[in-house]
C-alpha cells in the first residue's frame, strides 16, 4: 500500500472517530436534557430513546394511512380521542384539518342538532355552580360541569395524585379520592375533595373493619373534603371490590387505608352491612348526620328493580332521605385491575344505563332531589355533551386526567411497570412526572374541555351546556340512519309498583 493510500485511511479513520465522539457527546447532552427537563415524562424516564416514540407518533400517522389501522379503530380509547386529550393538556392547536376521521355512519354515534341561529358569544353563559345536598348542615356548591374521578392514591403515584390536586383546584372542579383514603397529596392542592367510601371502608374503619363514626367526624373536620361517596360498584368490575396489588402497599399507603404492609388490598364485592334499601338509606344517613356534608352512592347499574324498591322507600320517608347525589358508572368505565369476564361482560353501559336513571328519578319525582353524576370513557367534549343533554348534572372522568398526567395507554395499570410515571411506585419511573408542570396541564385539560363543551351547546342554540336537552342530539342507529335521543329516550319509565 503505497503512502497516499496510507494517508487516506489515516484521514478516513479520524473522521471515523470525530464522527463517533460527536455522536457519543450528542448522545450525552441529550441524555443530560431529557434528564433534566420536566416536560415529557417518557424521556425524563427513558432519556434518548424515549425520543424515539415523538417521533414514530409523528410518523405513525403516514404508516397507518398505507399499513396500519386508522386513527379512530384503536382500543380502549382510540388514537384520536388521546391525540385531543394530549393537545388540550399542553394548550396548543385541537383543529383539524382535511375533514374528520370519525364514522358518522357507525351505529351509536353522537350528532348534535345544530341551528341556524347559534348562540352568539355575549350571549353565552358559563354553567352556574349548582347545589348538592340541601338538606344538610353543610352543602356543597360544586363549581365546574366537569371533574375528577376516583383514583386511589396507590392506584396512582404520589406526584400524579399532587398534580391532579393542584391542577383540580386550579380548574375549580372536585377531586374524588377513590377507595384507598385521602393523603395529604390529596389535600396540598386545595382543591375540592369527594372522599369515597369503599366496600372495605378504607380511611373510616376500626380495627374490625366496621365504619367508624369517630373516624369520620375527624375527615368532616377537614373543609376540604365536600361530600362522601358510598361506593356500591365500579365500572372496571361490577360485582367485586377494588384490588391493589401488595407490592404497592406501601408502609405509607397501608397507613392510610389501616390495613398491612406489602399485602395484597382486596375489597368485599359488597359492602357486608348493606343488603337491602332500608340498609343503604340508614349507612347514607349515618354518614351525613355524622359529617354534616352531602352523601351520595356510585354504583354500575345491572338489574334495575332493586332502585324501584330504593326510589319507593325514599319516597316512603321523605325525600330528605335520599342520597344527595348518585355517581352512574357505566360498565366501559375503569382504570384498575380486574378480571377479563368482569371488565368485558358485566353491566350495562352508560348509553343505557345513564337515561334510564334519569328516567327512573323523575317517575319516583326525585330527579330536583337527587343530583346526577355520569362516568364512563367520558373524556371527550362529544362523550360529556351527550351526558349533559340525556341528564346529567356533572360528569366525571379518571383516564382522561391521566392523560393529561401523561399517560401512554400502556395497559400495565394493574403493575407496577407504568412508564409514564402515572401508576406505579418505583421512584426511578416516578421522578419522571413533575407535578410542577402536570398541574398546568390538568388544569389545560379541564379548560379546553369546558370550552368546545360550550362550543357545542352554541352551535345548538343554548346559552350554556347544562341547556343541553335530548332533542338536541340524534343516535345512528343499526339501519345506518339517526334517531332523535327524545324518541330513544322518551322518558316513559313506568314504576313497577305501578305495572302491577
Amino acid at each position: 500500500m503505497d503512502d497516499f493510500a496510507i494517508l487516506i485511511l489515516d484521514i478516513a479513520v479520524i473522521l471515523l472517530g470525530l464522527v463517533l465522539l460527536a455522536g457519543l457527546i450528542t448522545v450525552a447532552v441529550m441524555y443530560y436534557v431529557d434528564k433534566n427537563q420536566t416536560r415529557h415524562t417518557i424521556r425524563r424516564n427513558f432519556p434518548v430513546l424515549g425520543r424515539f416514540r415523538y417521533f414514530f407518533e409523528h410518523m405513525g400517522e403516514f404508516f397507518r394511512q398505507y399499513f396500519f389501522a386508522m386513527d379512530r379503530e384503536e382500543l380502549p380509547f382510540n388514537r384520536a380521542q388521546r391525540s385531543w386529550a394530549y393537545r388540550a393538556a399542553k394548550d396548543v392547536d385541537n383543529t383539524v384539518a382535511f375533514g374528520s376521521t370519525r364514522d358518522i355512519h357507525q351505529p351509536g354515534a353522537i350528532i348534535f342538532l345544530n341551528t341556524p341561529y347559534p348562540t352568539l358569544k355575549e350571549d353565552a353563559v358559563e354553567s352556574p355552580p349548582l347545589e348538592i345536598g340541601p338538606f344538610c348542615r353543610t352543602p356543597f356548591n360544586a363549581k365546574s360541569i366537569f371533574n375528577i374521578s376516583g383514583m386511589s392514591y396507590g392506584a396512582l403515584s404520589k406526584p400524579a395524585v399532587q398534580a391532579l390536586s393542584h391542577g383540580a383546584k386550579q380548574s375549580g372542579c372536585w377531586m374524588n379520592t377513590g377507595e384507598g383514603g385521602v393523603s395529604s397529596y390529596h389535600l396540598e392542592g386545595g382543591c375540592d375533595i369527594v372522599y369515597q367510601i369503599g366496600t372495605a371502608k378504607y380511611g373510616v374503619r376500626d380495627e374490625a373493619g366496621n365504619l367508624s363514626d369517630e373516624k369520620l367526624q375527624a375527615l368532616a373536620q377537614i373543609e376540604q373534603i365536600r361530600m362522601f361517596e358510598i361506593k356500591l360498584s365500579q365500572g372496571a368490575k361490577p360485582g367485586k371490590g377494588g384490588i391493589l396489588p401488595g407490592e404497592k402497599v406501601s408502609a405509607e399507603i397501608a397507613a392510610i387505608r389501616g390495613i398491612p404492609e406489602g399485602t395484597d388490598s382486596i375489597s368485599p364485592n359488597r359492602h357486608p352491612d348493606i343488603k337491602s334499601p332500608e340498609d343503604l338509606l340508614a349507612m347514607i344517613d349515618r354518614v351525613r348526620r355524622v359529617t354534616g356534608k352531602p352523601v351520595g352512592i356510585k354504583f354500575v347499574m345491572g338489574t334495575h328493580a332493586w332502585l324501584d324498591e330504593f326510589f319507593t322507600e325514599i319516597n316512603h320517608r321523605g325525600e330528605k332521605s335520599a342520597p344527595d347525589f348518585i355517581t352512574i358508572d357505566g360498565a366501559e368505565g375503569g382504570t384498575g385491575a380486574a378480571p377479563m369476564p368482569l371488565m368485558d361482560s358485566v353491566g350495562l353501559p352508560l348509553k343505557q344505563s345513564l337515561p334510564l336513571l334519569v328516567d327512573m328519578l323523575k317517575a319516583f319525582g326525585l330527579r330536583e332531589r337527587i343530583r346526577v353524576v355520569a362516568s364512563g370513557k367520558l373524556m371527550v367534549p362529544t362523550n360529556v355533551a351527550w351526558a349533559l343533554a340525556v341528564g346529567a348534572d356533572f360528569c366525571v372522568t379518571a383516564r382522561g386526567y391521566m392523560f393529561a398526567l401523561g399517560c401512554i395507554q400502556a395497559m400495565q395499570c394493574n403493575k407496577n411497570t407504568c412508564p409514564s410515571g402515572v401508576a406505579t411506585h418505583d421512584p426511578d419511573l416516578q421522578q419522571g412526572l413533575d407535578p410542577t408542570d402536570k398541574k398546568v396541564r390538568v388544569k389545560n385539560y379541564h379548560d379546553h374541555l369546558i370550552n368546545e363543551i360550550g362550543i357545542i351547546a352554541h352551535s345548538c342554540g343554548v346559552r350554556e351546556p347544562r341547556e343541553l336537552k335530548r332533542h338536541h342530539a340524534q343516535m345512528v342507529t343499526e339501519n345506518g340512519l339517526s334517531e332523535n335521543l327524545a324518541n330513544l329516550y322518551p322518558g316513559n319509565y313506568i314504576p313497577l309498583r305501578d305495572k302491577n
